[in-house]
């Protein structure tokens, strides 16, 4: 049994006589439980083309702004194939248009940007 000053904050300070061992075990037991009850946010991704038919981006405006209702983030991806990648203003028009139609329920994370063969741009739920 050891002498455990458990609350060193309070006036007089707090001290209980434990097992130290047990008392240790506890308070990192209490910490993971906590980190575990964090609810993960979870992250979808929307791939897109740049040559991509207006009701195929409207179907997937729509589900994504079905993931950003539900807490989701949303990454949206524009692939290039071949000779596309030349073009990338097509890309970034074409996410300038998604983050548009979702303005009024999302932000955005990060602005578009040309990774490789694709662009990226990540969408958070708007804070309420």
């Amino acid at each position: 049994l050891d002498l455990v000053e458990v609350s060193p904050a309070a006036d007089p300070p707090v001290v209980r006589i434990m097992d130290y061992g047990k008392f240790l075990y506890e308070r990192a037991r209490k910490e993971r439980e906590a980190r575990k009850a964090q609810k993960q946010m979870e992250v979808k991704e929307l791939r897109l083309r740049p040559k991509i038919a207006a009701h195929h981006l409207d179907y997937k405006i729509r589900q994504a702004r079905q993931w950003l209702e539900k807490g989701a983030k949303v990454k949206v991806t524009v692939h290039f194939r071949g000779r596309e990648v030349t073009y990338p203003e097509l890309g970034q028009q074409l996410l300038t248009t998604v983050a548009e139609s979702l303005a009024d329920v999302s932000d955005i994370e990060r602005k578009p940007r040309l990774q490789g063969f694709s662009m990226q741009m990540v969408l958070t739920p708007k804070r309420s």
